[in-house]
């Protein structure tokens, strides 16, 4: 089948949930994709910051077959032998006591969630379901009914209420809005440290360190969704460690946990908070699979051992150097931190979609954001001739 019949193959079984663009993956290496027909793409997105290590990192693969040879699945009924040093290495990678896994992005989300209320009824002492968790406008958590009551996209929202109660809004990066949102009934603030699906929103310095400031002294849990920024993309291990003091009570992880072949996600916190879980209270049969558990902890450390996490910081200050050079008169701005970096395309110049298929044509895979950002986020393995190929590029499509 060609390109054309797959496309038709796959918009006639699927529900139509997602726009992508007219191209058929079928093969991945490092930074780089082919289609069906063979012609070679440049990887910039990433699969949305999952494919941190690069497509089929051979370290990654080994482990996925060699567990795959062992045990796949044990469910929590029984310990494995896979899921106590996973733990071990990310509790140690993010310095934190405990962590909790899960296997999506939205399930850890949930679980922070679910984590938050009971940690406020049972030990801050908020009147049962009194809770309430202060969000930020054009946050972007997941999908689930919980996390789009919690949205401020009309879209993410129409059709799906009646909506989960127990959520305020604030303007991200407005520090003022979050200390007058504050009550006694707050057991959490949860944000992400740049707003990835919004745009590439970044906050002002030191609002996460203002946050951390307020939810320390009014007992609320400061909780960083790094799903997206997390695991080295802004080129810190993760992202909130860009500001001094600000380290959350609990950090939200996914994507790139599972090395781009498996769905990993966890929470990790401390003993404190995730402690207030008994057995029964909140589980999931893959959960901590052995499988994932094993792609998880090499995934781990393939970012650390190759220094992933420098890389990013350093090419990607490159990188956004390099693009603001760029004489374009579309670009309205240019924003971002390591290589998590969005291109804003001036309205008057139309959408930022066109500007994508245009790179598409070039070589090179990228994706608008809210109709107006192109998104570049490749794989952190990528090296300094591979960025200046994106600057040409960049600099044919937007010059």
């Amino acid at each position: 089948m060609n390109t054309h019949d797959i496309i038709q193959q796959t918009e006639t079984f699927s529900a139509n949930n997602y726009h992508p663009l007219p191209i058929v993956l079928a093969r991945g290496e490092g930074i780089w994709v082919w289609d069906v027909d063979g012609k070679k793409y440049m990887d910039c997105l990433s699969a949305y910051s999952a494919l941190n290590q690069g497509h089929r990192h051979p370290a990654i693969i080994k482990t996925l077959i060699d567990q795959a040879g062992k045990v796949t699945l044990t469910s929590r009924a029984f310990h494995n032998d896979q899921m106590g040093p996973m733990l071990k290495r990310l509790c140690e990678v993010s310095n934190m006591e405990m962590a909790l896994p899960m296997n999506t992005g939205a399930e850890a989300v949930e679980t922070a969630i679910k984590t938050a209320r009971k940690w406020g009824y049972k030990v801050k002492k908020v009147a049962e379901d009194k809770a309430e968790i202060i969000i930020c406008r054009d946050n972007f958590h997941g999908r689930t009914v919980t996390i789009v009551s919690c949205s401020t996209e009309h879209q993410y929202r129409d059709g799906f209420g009646p909506f989960t109660p127990g959520f305020k809004v604030v303007d991200f990066g407005d520090a003022a809005q979050l200390e007058k949102a504050i009550t006694p009934n707050t057991v959490a603030f949860l944000v992400e440290p740049i707003q990835g699906e919004a745009g590439i929103l970044m906050p002002s310095d030191g609002y996460l360190t203002h946050a951390r400031e307020l939810c320390t002294k009014n007992n609320v849990l400061l909780i960083v969704d790094e799903i997206q920024t997390g695991l080295g993309r802004t080129g810190k291990m993760f992202a909130y460690e860009h500001e001094k003091n600000a380290k959350p009570d609990m950090i939200v992880i996914g994507k790139a946990l599972g090395g781009g072949v498996y769905p990993v996600s966890a929470v990790v916190s401390s003993k404190a908070v995730l402690g207030v879980f008994n057995p029964g209270d909140h589980g999931s049969t893959f959960g901590g699979n052995p499988l994932g558990a094993a792609v998880a902890r090499t995934a781990l450390d393939v970012i650390v051992n190759e220094k992933l996490v420098e890389n990013s910081r350093e090419l990607g200050t490159y990188l956004l150097n390099e693009l603001k050079k760029i004489p374009s008169p579309h670009v309205q701005e240019i924003r971002g931190r390591g290589l998590f970096i969005g291109v804003e395309i001036k309205k008057s110049s139309g959408r930022a979609r066109p500007f994508c298929e245009k790179l598409m044509n070039e070589g090179m895979l990228a994706k608008e954001t809210h109709d107006q950002v192109i998104r570049l986020a490749p794989p952190l393995i990528i090296k300094k001739d591979e960025i200046d190929w994106i600057v040409s590029k960049m600099n044919k499509v937007l010059s």
